[in-house]
């Protein structure tokens, strides 16, 4: 299980992930047992979103590929309206595959606005009647397009993942936990495999050998950004206890930003070490 949590002046973006996994011998289905929100400030909406199941294809045999058929459904919890566009599954000979279509539907389950694309390219979106059928004169109009691939780019990143990996525009003091300081994937940036595959096995190891010594002294631990409330979500495929941001990390970056030395960090000089927690306590 994990949790997440995003803000910025327009919004404010929260999730509870978990997944449940089906072993199918030279596949596996992955279903997401989790919840995404995002409360909009300008008006206090609230968008609930489950996403579509998961499939990852040829674990053992030939080339392993991903696919996602199924329905991601995006719920206006203020309004009751929703939003539910249906995966289609990948076909022989890559038939279907990215393709998505749907409807955005009212308080009263009315479809109001068919929409269809590929989740890869764009998406568009028209005015249809209630039979779901587009309304005569009304055109299929573009809402979203893929960004254009950064120049460049030798792993597949995006304009965002490019700027958050960077250390010229990361923050000046990360937390030690902070992945972008994790050596394998510094060593892999600068092209160094071998360091990179070395650096990953090790710190592999340092993560089973730590589990052991937890188990073995009975500790227990709590998330320290994040608490568990009395709210539990139900799934298609199982309850899910809910975690909820305690704003902890936005007073300890504060602290941090308004530091006189701030400036003077170098990030490369920060040790990575994933084990943040340290309330830990024997039961």
């Amino acid at each position: 299980m994990s949790a997440g949590h995003a803000e910025n002046e327009h919004f404010t973006y929260d999730v509870t992930s978990k997944l449940k996994t089906k072993f199918l011998g030279n596949s596996l289905d992955v279903y997401p047992v989790g919840r995404t929100r995002v409360t909009l400030k300008r008006n206090g909406v609230v968008l609930d979103l489950v996403p579509p199941p998961t499939k990852v294809n040829n674990l053992i045999f030939g080339r392993t590929w991903v696919d996602s058929p199924g329905e991601m459904v995006m719920t206006n919890l203020t309004t009751g309206d929703k939003v539910v566009i249906y995966f289609q599954p990948c076909g022989w000979f890559g038939a279907g595959r990215y393709e998505v279509d749907g409807y955005v539907y009212n308080a009263a389950e009315e479809p109001q606005i068919l929409m269809t694309g590929k989740w890869n390219e764009s998406l568009s979106y028209q005015p249809c009647d209630l039979e779901g059928e587009p309304l005569p004169g009304s055109e299929l109009k573009e809402v979203w397009h893929v960004a254009d691939v950064p120049k460049n780019d030798k792993f597949q990143y995006t304009y965002f993942a490019h700027k958050i990996n960077s250390f010229d525009t990361a923050p000046k003091k990360l937390l030690a936990s902070d992945s972008r300081l994790r050596p394998d994937r510094y060593a892999l940036e600068k092209g160094d495999l071998s360091k990179s595959g070395a650096e990953k096995s090790r710190l592999e190891e340092r993560q089973r050998a730590e589990k052991r010594e937890r188990e073995a002294k009975q500790h227990q631990f709590r998330p320290r950004w994040f608490d568990l409330t009395e709210e539990v979500t139900p799934t298609p495929w199982g309850d899910l206890e809910v975690y909820q941001y305690n704003n902890k990390y936005t007073e300890h970056r504060a602290t941090i930003d308004s530091s006189d030395s701030m400036d003077t960090v170098d990030v490369t000089s920060i040790e990575f070490n994933p084990w943040q927690y340290g309330n830990l306590s024997a039961e």
